[in-house]
């Protein structure tokens, strides 16, 4: 209990971290909301499998004036910020309206869906965290740093994983307003986190290109 509730105080400082960093960025969205930005985005979202959301979320948080120099990074931890509020948020969802399902088999439903988002929100923070971790490297390009990257790879797979797995926990379209809701909410979380896992394999694949290219140049 007291582990839960360390993960739970842990989850909570990173996530007010997240929020109050994607605050600071949305301003400068205004100030550099050029074409060629918008450009920018638009050409990332198209190699996502969700590219309207993730264009409207990547707008909607922002990104500063390097998003069109340096932009893989940038956009690769702003798309996992964005997973990771979606998910929070959709969790909090599920257990208010698991309160008021009065079918039994619903209830169980919605319930092992939450453990399936919960698991997401600590997958998601474990990715967060490696992928600050791997920032630390800047351009050095060694083992260690391809070690982070594959960690941050398998966080977030296994995240969307978790989410999907919801997603099917409601099959077909004959389902309540509430089942409805659920289903949507859910789906969205795993749109997202396919577009953080898109973009975050896009960034990652410069960093082995090149150490690829470094090791075929050795003797």
């Amino acid at each position: 209990m007291a582990q839960a509730q360390l993960n739970l105080i842990s989850i909570a400082i990173l996530f007010s971290l997240i929020v109050s960093s994607l605050a600071r960025v949305e301003p400068s969205l205004s100030r550099n909301n050029n074409s060629q930005t918008k450009t920018y985005i638009e050409s990332s979202c198209e190699r996502t499998l969700y590219p309207e959301s993730c264009v409207r979320y990547l707008s909607k948080f922002g990104t500063d004036s390097n998003s069109t120099t340096g932009g893989p990074q940038r956009l690769a931890h702003i798309a996992l910020s964005v997973s990771l509020t979606r998910t929070v948020h959709t969790r909090g969802y599920l257990l208010e309206v698991a309160k008021e399902l009065e079918n039994k088999k619903v209830y169980l439903t919605v319930q092992d869906c939450v453990n399936q988002i919960n698991d997401s929100v600590d997958e998601l923070s474990q990715a967060i965290r490696e992928l600050r971790r791997l920032n630390k490297f800047g351009s050095t390009i060694n083992d260690k740093m391809l070690w982070h990257i594959s960690n941050v790879e398998t966080w977030v797979s296994t995240a969307l994983t978790d989410a999907s797995s919801c997603v099917r926990s409601f099959p077909g379209h004959r389902m309540s307003k509430k089942v409805a809701s659920i289903k949507v909410k859910t789906k969205n979380v795993a749109e997202v986190t396919s577009n953080a896992l898109a973009l975050f394999h896009r960034y990652a694949s410069s960093y082995r290109q090149a150490a690829a290219a470094r090791t075929n140049k050795k003797p």
